[in-house]
């Protein structure tokens, strides 16, 4: 009840922009431009997890793109899951379409179900169904696949260091019964809304080389194919990443 309420009020209510205060738009034409993907690149945390996959992003996670995304995650604003999902779609073609034949499977970092009842969305999943349909537009063969779920609690994130998460998360996911089957064929890329220390998507790849998952046809993929790396193959892309984890620094002015 509450999301449709959320939805619906952000139909006929006015809204200002999320992401700079512009009034009247859901997201005025520059935050769009900060959201479009035009820095979208490989970003590696510093330190690096071990087993994290190969990640790119498609924005910095800063000013407008920070206040789009807390928006979205945080405080229910839904419609703008839309130009998130489109931020996503370009991180995930600025990775290539992958290695091997059949559709790509976004396979979303879950939530915890007490963070999705707090907030009545699961956002990375709400972002990564907009983001299939913004590939599939662009002619990618694409669909959300989220077999991933937690079999243990975790501590809240926030606040932890890159260590702190790591040990919370450890063994902490798991693929569900039938994800072999619902990924079989498929080029698997884990998604989520923003990565800062990587512990999240490290454990999440783990979760899939356990299952006997990585980069393409629900099975391992090549050595050397598009988006093989220290990731065992496996692919990764994320909304927004912070501006030091960028591999090559986003253009000065880039927006």
């Amino acid at each position: 009840m509450r999301g449709w309420w959320q939805e619906l009020a952000g139909l006929v209510l006015p809204v200002d922009c999320a992401g700079c205060g512009a009034v009247r738009v859901l997201v005025c034409e520059g935050c769009r431009g900060a959201l479009s993907g035009a820095v979208a690149g490989p970003v590696r945390p510093s330190p690096r997890p071990e087993g994290l996959p190969v990640v790119r992003a498609a924005a910095v996670y800063e000013g407008a793109v920070r206040a789009v995304l807390l928006a979205h995650k945080e405080r229910g604003a839904l419609p703008l899951a839309g130009v998130l999902g489109g931020a996503l779609a370009a991180a995930v073609l600025a990775g290539g379409p992958g290695a091997g034949p059949g559709e790509v499977a976004l396979v979303p970092v879950p939530s915890a179900r007490r963070q999705v009842r707090a907030r009545g969305h699961d956002p990375a999943r709400r972002i990564a169904l907009a983001a299939a349909g913004r590939l599939r537009r662009a002619g990618v063969p694409a669909r959300v696949a989220p077999v991933l779920g937690l079999r243990r609690a975790v501590a809240d994130q926030a606040g932890l260091g890159a260590r702190q998460r790591r040990e919370n998360l450890a063994g902490a996911l798991a693929v569900r019964r039938d994800g072999v089957r619902l990924t079989r064929g498929s080029r698997i890329v884990l998604v989520d809304d923003v990565v800062t220390t990587g512990a999240t998507l490290a454990e999440a790849a783990r979760a899939l080389r356990a299952a006997g998952l990585t980069a393409g046809a629900g099975a391992g993929g090549a050595p050397g194919a598009p988006g093989a790396g220290p990731g065992g193959g496996l692919r990764a892309a994320v909304v927004a990443a912070p501006a030091d984890a960028f591999v090559r620094a986003p253009r000065a002015g880039a927006r």
